[in-house]
């Protein structure tokens, strides 16, 4: 016997070639290129913090331009240039947070930068939370593995290049006015022209 859905109808072929014009005018949906920028970038994070402490740690740092860069082990348990290593658990919800508000932003995302810089974010997020999750204390208050020096500035890691380059990305794309769903918004400007 063949139950038929009243409240939800099988659509008809309007109904389809409506979805489809749809789509049509705002191209694909770009949730995979989000999930392999962020795959790629977390793989690189996780596969360098692992040579970091297999190779460098507990060792002398290694100079790379000077005494301008160089790479040395430390462990942080707080956030960019060593702010806040009494809060780690913060710094793991908000990682968590980030996660859950680019999974829920990829269902309207049409735009490829705009799956770039989320992609980027995501998997520096996602990268950092593994440390926090996994390394020692652990408890969600595990220290980040850094790595990059650069004097007089920080000592960071991929993640936290992946995060600065896709909020850096993701500014530039606001304030030229791409939209997550890929059309770009222009300004008018007074007396009725378009910039």
């Amino acid at each position: 016997m063949r139950w038929l859905n009243v409240t939800n109808p099988v659509p008809d072929a309007e109904a389809q070639q409506d979805v489809r014009a749809e789509e049509g005018v705002r191209g694909r949906r770009r949730t995979s290129l989000l999930l392999a920028v962020a795959g790629i970038a977390y793989a690189v994070d996780l596969g360098s913090k692992l040579a970091v402490v297999a190779k460098l740690e507990g060792h002398a740092p290694v100079k790379v331009i000077g005494g301008w860069l160089e790479l040395s082990a430390i462990r942080n348990p707080g956030a960019a240039f060593g702010i806040g290593g009494a809060t780690t658990i913060l710094f793991t919800v908000i990682a968590v947070a980030i996660a859950l508000v680019i999974i829920r932003v990829a269902r309207r995302l049409y735009s490829g930068p705009w799956a770039i810089a989320l992609g980027l974010l995501l998997g520096g997020a996602l990268g950092n939370l593994t440390d926090r999750l996994f390394r020692s204390p652990g408890g969600l208050r595990g220290a980040v593995v850094d790595f990059i020096a650069v004097r007089d500035f920080s000592v960071m890691n991929l993640a936290d290049w992946a995060i600065s380059c896709g909020g850096a990305l993701m500014v530039i794309l606001a304030f030229r006015g791409r939209g997550l769903d890929g059309t770009v918004n222009v300004k008018e400007q007074p007396g009725g022209g378009a910039e």
